[in-house]
């Protein structure tokens, strides 16, 4: 994740994580364009080599192997990641539309998602049987089926449905996983039964007769039931019925026919083909010249293609040539397909085929060939070289308008301070006039009034508690951003057992074209309501100004019970007590790594996305469910660290505390950029705080002893229970929403000893 100085000028959103944007990404790493800020959205995390994805079935690799990490990549070009899925488009407004968040602005799109498995036109089909796309499911189901077979003695029965080379392909791989299986279990006499139905007269159709005789040779040799003239009819829970009369009975049936273009693209405006896919010119353009496509999507009205990875590799160079070029007003390109290509198709074991146009031949080599290619193609997205920081640059390439041009030099020149540092009145009332805040009685003047300020009435018997908290982007979503930092500020309230009322927000935003710096603040500020609305919190107004970085922040007004009865303190901890933790640790080390993603050998996409998903959920319900358990005492883990805020729970309770390393909850990879020496800014002062460790030196090179001084953001609620509310108030919170609550100590009773926290190892059992 880098940073510019230079203004972004223009946004190419990227609608799929496919082998063409993949590629895109890589270009655009090692050559970016100065104001041209990349969008890559994706309902995935990890983007699957589709030429792998056998070699991944039978076992030979692992799922790293195969797995391309999108955000390391998107970090790797400046490209925003946003892991949502795409269900439309806007052309009118110049909008992706996403399931799960605001709708997306683009100057130019890309759509590069694959196809879509067309299951509808036989009866069951859509039910009963695993398309082999979407990749993720069917992962998910295959991983389910060798669980299976490793619990049931009978032999698993499958069929595979599609008799062109992925359909064979796949059949041959999953037998020979599911044979190794059965070897490893030493089960004799409970080999996997498989069939392979094809509506032609026979297999792999695209390519020569030699080709199709020897996968014919080899299904028979390997004891897979070849149903040729045979369209599958219906597909019934545990049988499956076809034209030429089988009726077989199945433990699973996978799906790898052909496939068309999902739904929602029938609903843009877009020219698309027969099967539902977008057409496209030789420049990669479709009917609308703003929306590029490539891959499996496309479809090239005078030379169909095949829908092949090979085409969707080559794409990616063009396609991310025309981008450029269309941001700077010159002229595109032709893609030109090749004309035959080479496949080379495993099976199963470590044995392939090579097919080209009419030649074709196979070995061992073969498949140690593939094998060479398709792990060097991998390195290209997860070895990256070492790049130079782009410097600020006049915005002179990128085609622009006349006001744009001013705009953009006006935000690289030197920007005034004090109240000339303001965000334009025109920009914020069209940024903030489409938020809808949830509406309070007891606010009687909020955001859309034109007075000075708010006005809140507290109700009687109530009274307010106030807390602050403001910090700059650590993420490029600002919508995700705008979510963590509003259930961020929200903890405090939570923690005291308070109800949210009414927020005020304070933002910076980086100077730039109006357009750009206003899409941003609905981004931002749309994450950040969603959540105050959740919470039952008005958003009253605030203040918006220019700065270098993107940040934000919020002052929240919660109520509490005058009598202060429903009030949970840090103070307040009994001996006997069982301390309580509602979310992972782990935050700090990760979002530190973050901005070294490329660089870190073994940092994954996924983690950040979890802390993220982890970061999101509100404290609220766990505050709600520890009050009913009795909680003693109480705090929001943030910035000080598990050991920090433990401390300030201990003092003014007057008690010791035992501490189990090995019971803490840890969000994924944080103990391995920890091991990698990457630690938060703020952990060597969180670090000053080992003095109040009774045993540190024990437990110094635990793998675990430096997520105690991990700041948090957005982190979980850190309690202390009565001992006999315990297992009732953990099971309750796990089934309200915090799966990974722990018991990670206990409390107990002062001592003589300057260091009131002991720290022990498997006393409560490992997280």
């Amino acid at each position: 994740m880098q940073s510019f100085e230079q203004p972004v000028l223009r946004d190419i959103v990227l609608v799929g994580g496919g082998h063409s944007h993949v590629g895109v990404l890589r270009q655009f790493g090692m050559r970016p364009e100065p104001g041209v800020r990349f969008t890559v959205i994706c309902n995935t995390v990890d983007t699957l080599y589709s030429g792998m994805l056998p070699g991944y079935i039978a076992g030979h690799y692992g799922y790293d192997d195969v797995y391309i990490d999108l955000p390391k990549l998107a970090a790797f070009a400046n490209a925003r990641f946003i892991h949502d899925e795409v269900v439309g488009l806007d052309l009118a407004a110049g909008k992706v539309l996403c399931r799960e968040r605001p709708p997306v602005a683009f100057d130019l799109c890309s759509i590069n998602i694959g196809s879509t498995p067309q299951m509808s036109g036989v009866p069951g089909a859509s039910t009963n049987a695993v398309p082999v796309k979407p990749i993720p499911k069917f992962n998910h189901r295959w991983l389910g089926l060798l669980d299976r077979v490793r619990q049931q003695a009978t032999p698993v029965r499958v069929a595979v449905v599609g008799g062109g080379a992925g359909g064979v392909e796949l059949a041959l791989a999953m037998q020979y996983r599911l044979r190794q299986e059965f070897k490893a279990l030493q089960r004799g006499g409970a080999d996997p039964v498989f069939h392979l139905f094809t509506r032609d007269a026979e297999i792999m159709p695209t390519h020569n007769p030699w080709v199709r005789r020897h996968f014919t040779r080899v299904l028979f040799e390997r004891g897979i039931q070849l149903h040729v003239n045979a369209e599958v009819t219906e597909v019934g829970p545990g049988q499956l019925k076809a034209t030429d009369g089988s009726a077989v009975v199945t433990d699973e049936v996978v799906w790898v026919t052909q496939a068309g273009g999902p739904a929602w693209l029938g609903q843009t405006g877009l020219a698309l083909d027969s099967g539902g896919f977008i057409r496209v010119n030789d420049q990669l353009q479709s009917s609308d010249a703003r929306v590029f496509a490539a891959g499996d999507i496309a479809s090239f009205a005078g030379r169909p293609l095949e829908k092949a990875g090979v085409f969707a590799v080559r794409m990616g160079r063009p396609l991310a040539d025309n981008l450029r070029r269309a941001t700077l007003g010159e002229p595109l390109k032709a893609y030109r397909p090749q004309r035959s290509w080479l496949a080379l198709i495993s099976t199963g074991d470590q044995h392939a085929v090579a097919s080209r146009g009419a030649v074709g031949f196979a070995g061992d080599w073969v498949w140690r060939w593939k094998d060479a290619i398709d792990r060097r193609f991998m390195r290209r997205f997860s070895e990256f070289p070492a790049m130079a920081m782009p410097s600020a640059a006049p915005p002179a390439k990128v085609s622009l308008s006349a006001e744009e041009s001013q705009q953009a030099i006006s935000a690289i020149a030197m920007r005034c301070g004090g109240c000339g540092a303001k965000v334009g009145a025109t920009v914020l009332s069209r940024a903030l006039g489409a938020l809808k805040p949830v509406e309070r009685d007891d606010v009687l003047i909020g955001l859309h009034s034109p007075d000075d300020a708010a006005v809140v009435r507290v109700p009687p018997g109530k009274a307010m508690v106030h807390t602050v908290d403001f910090f700059r982007a650590f993420i490029d979503d600002p919508y995700v951003f705008g979510q963590v930092a509003a259930n961020h500020a929200l903890g405090d309230i939570y923690a005291m057992g308070g109800e949210p009322q009414s927020a005020t927000a304070v933002v910076t935003v980086p100077p730039g074209l109006e357009a750009k710096v206003e899409e941003l603040l609905f981004q931002m500020m749309s994450g950040a309501v969603e959540v105050l609305n959740a919470a039952g919190c008005e958003l009253v107004g605030g203040h918006t100004g220019e700065g270098k970085e993107l940040a934000l922040g919020f002052a929240i007004n919660g109520l509490v019970d005058e009598s202060m009865s429903s009030v949970m303190r840090k103070g307040g901890m009994l001996p006997g007590d069982v301390l309580l933790l509602t979310k992972p640790v782990g935050t700090g080390t990760l979002f530190a790594a973050y901005p070294q993603a490329t660089s870190m050998l073994g940092f994954r996409g996924r983690w950040i996305q979890q802390a993220l998903r982890s970061m999101v959920v509100s404290n609220r319900s766990g505050a709600e469910i520890l009050t009913r358990h009795g909680a003693t005492a109480c705090t929001d883990l943030t910035g000080f660290g598990l050991l920090g805020h433990l401390v300030e729970m201990t003092r003014p309770s007057g008690v010791d505390a035992e501490l189990d390393l090995s019971a803490l909850p840890v969000l994924d990879g944080a103990e391995a950029c920890l091991a990698a020496g990457i630690a938060s800014s703020l952990a060597p002062a969180n670090v000053r705080l080992r003095r109040a460790l009774r045993n540190q030196a024990d437990f110094v090179s635990h793998p675990r002893y430096p997520l105690i001084f991990d700041p948090q953001t957005a982190g979980g609620l850190l309690a202390s229970v009565p001992a006999a509310q315990a297992a009732a108030c953990l099971q309750a919170l796990r089934d309200g929403g915090y799966p990974l609550t722990a018991v990670i100590g206990r409390i107990l009773p002062p001592s003589d000893a300057l260091e009131p926290i002991v720290l022990v190892e498997g006393a409560y059992g490992a997280a």
